[in-house]
């Protein structure tokens, strides 16, 4: 019987020494969780007062504890700060890992250092999420051009202007007071401009009479020469206190005449200001932008992904998703640095990270690996005694049996 609780101890050990190897072996492996071997006593069902018959194996336990940062500067890595893990695909199944090493493929999938799909959260048109679960894809093909059809501008207009009763002329500075230009993209990319005059009227009637400024658009195509003449497009009217009273919005119509299609264009002058002040734009923005080419991506602490382009525009192409579990310790870990979900573990609940349970990402680092090298030789020379010290039971007992089987 000894012969055979010396064997179990000299199997646990070596059991230790193979996990504590495979610790030692990936002390660099990204995201890699340290395992340890969990032993149990054995003893005869029911039997008091008699010698235990060893010891044996009751499971690996995983040290799901955060590994420290690792800063990369790549912007496809990412690593989970707190709870969760990627969710990934590998020949149709989901697994999850924590090893956020991911790299953009020739089709611009973002995939591990395996060729394993990442899954995230797909978008609509407005750039929300749609709920379904699938492969993030970034389009790294060139963004196409979107003619402007709307433009905000909110001004600050100076009551020291001087006020204007000479017809206006987009030629002559006595004309106007103040001018700004924006940008006017046609249908085919072309950075054309419309150069705005904001001329200061002279009062009328009573006091009560408001304030106007009458504001002149004057097209221009990308090279600077004017199209066509000037028109007027607005006159703004302003309360005593100098707020915005009306006028706000105005339609100019542009035939570019250079194969473009024509253009309406929405102007917005809510949030210009009459005051004892300095012309200048305090707010512009323009719906319209020219061709780009993909340059990049970015993925913040949430897990939105957004593709940048060449032309200063950014789209929300996905989300990334986090699957938490109610136990860790059941997960399965597999090759790869993947873990594969089971009943012990419980069904995957899957968020945008941030959410619920869920940590959230550092992009450009990833997660390195928990194994405290120190600690591991140390159970490493143990398992190593704790083996030889089995490995001499056994051969004194085999020295016993043989002189027992002499003596018969």
């Amino acid at each position: 019987m000894s012969l055979m609780t010396a064997l179990s101890g000299l199997l646990a050990a070596q059991d230790g020494l193979s996990v504590t190897g495979n610790d030692l072996a990936n002390a660099t492996t990204v995201g890699f969780k340290a395992g340890s071997s969990i032993f149990s006593d054995l003893y005869p069902g029911s039997s008091a007062n008699v010698p235990g018959d060893g010891v044996s194996e009751q499971e690996i336990q995983q040290d799901f504890s955060q590994g420290n940062p690792e800063t990369t500067n790549d912007p496809y890595n990412l690593m989970v700060e707190g709870n969760g893990f990627f969710v990934v695909q590998k020949d149709g199944q989901d697994y999850y890992t924590r090893d956020g090493a991911f790299q953009l493929s020739s089709g611009g999938q973002l995939q591990t250092a395996s060729g394993n799909a990442v899954l995230g959260y797909g978008v609509n048109a407005n750039g929300t999420s749609n709920g379904i679960l699938s492969p993030i894809t970034i389009p790294t093909t060139s963004q196409a051009s979107k003619a402007t059809s709307a433009v905000s501008l909110s001004a600050a207009l100076n009551t020291a202007d001087s006020v204007i009763t000479n017809a206006f002329n987009a030629g002559s500075s006595a004309t106007y007071d103040e001018t700004t230009s924006v940008a006017a993209y046609d249908s085919l990319g072309n950075a054309n401009h419309v150069q705005l005059y904001f001329v200061q009227n002279a009062a009328s009637g009573s006091g009560t009479t408001p304030n106007t400024w009458t504001v002149y658009a004057q097209p221009e195509n990308a090279n600077g020469s004017a199209i066509g003449s000037a028109t007027n497009l607005t006159t703004l009217a302003f309360t005593s206190s100098g707020a915005l009273q009306s006028g706000g919005s105005a339609t100019l119509n542009v035939n570019w005449g250079n194969g473009a299609a024509p253009s309406k264009i929405a102007f917005n002058f809510n949030g210009t200001t009459l005051a004892a002040q300095s012309f200048a734009v305090n707010g512009l923005t323009n719906n319209g932008y020219g061709p780009g080419q993909y340059t990049g991506a970015t993925i913040s602490d949430t897990g939105q992904v957004q593709a940048e382009y060449s032309n200063g525009q950014k789209a929300t192409v996905g989300n990334m998703a986090l699957a938490t579990f109610i136990n860790n310790q059941g997960l399965v870990p597999l090759s790869q640095n993947l873990y594969a979900d089971s009943e012990t573990s419980g069904q995957p609940v899957i968020n945008t990270p941030g959410a619920g349970t869920s940590g959230t990402l550092v992009s450009g680092s990833v997660e390195e690996s928990n194994v405290q090298t120190s600690n591991e030789l140390v159970q490493l020379l143990n398992y190593q005694e704790a083996y030889q010290a089995n490995t001499s039971v056994l051969q004194g007992d085999w020295q016993d049996t043989q002189k027992l089987l002499q003596l018969s």
